[in-house]
């Protein structure tokens, strides 16, 4: 028996002697576990914070950025790095598309009729001066049948 051997057998043996070795091992496991665990959460954790900002993950771009980014993880702190290196674009201004949305909302609610009233070209062209505005009012009418 080489040395190595009787030291491998030893320490077997020591095992089933002393409890604490035992416990010591069962430890240390569960540490090496629970750190592979936490590395984990904070992956996903990073992950869903890229993705709460908006980045598409699946972008090869995307990835480098992800990788690279070592700012806050609050989704608007990565939305703003992201737009400063050209990832994101920023979005359109909606505050005037809102309002006219909702201006349309509250005409609806109040019952008003949101389309344009008919065109009587008949009454127009009754009611026209001179040919020229009478030629007016049948280009007009026949640009309408188009739509």
């Amino acid at each position: 028996m080489s040395e190595s051997e009787d030291y491998f057998e030893d320490e077997q043996t020591n095992e089933g002697k002393n409890p604490l070795r035992k416990h010591i091992k069962q430890l240390e496991q569960e540490v090496a576990e629970l750190r592979k665990e936490r590395a984990e959460a904070a992956a996903a954790k990073r992950e869903l914070a890229f993705a709460k900002s908006g980045i598409q993950l699946d972008s090869p771009i995307a990835k480098y950025f992800v990788k690279g980014y070592e700012g806050d993880l609050e989704p608007d702190a990565i939305r703003q790095a992201a737009l400063e290196a050209g990832l994101m674009q920023a979005p359109p201004d909606k505050s005037a598309n809102e309002a006219a949305a909702w201006k349309r909302t509250e005409q609806v609610a109040a019952g008003s009729n949101l389309s344009e009233p008919p065109v009587d070209f008949i009454t127009r062209i009754n009611n026209a001066k001179s040919q020229a505005e009478v030629e007016q009012i049948l280009l007009e009418a026949s640009q309408a049948q188009e739509l």
